[in-house]
């Protein structure tokens, strides 16, 4: 499974939990929303995360 950035955008407008996160690690590691949406690929997509279902059906 590959990194799309127009999937994770579409994925975090679908779902205010992940909103709320993106906000949160822009906010914690002064990080641009670019980078911000890679961590959180990284961290509750790929691999088994929570919401991989739901990226792979996008």
């Amino acid at each position: 499974m590959q990194y799309s950035k127009p999937k994770m955008e579409q994925l975090v407008k679908n779902d205010a939990e992940l909103t709320k996160k993106l906000k949160q690690i822009m906010k914690e590691h002064d990080l641009e929303k670019s980078f911000a949406l890679k961590a959180l690929y990284h961290s509750d997509v790929k691999d088994g995360g929570k919401y991989q279902r739901d990226y792979q059906e996008l």
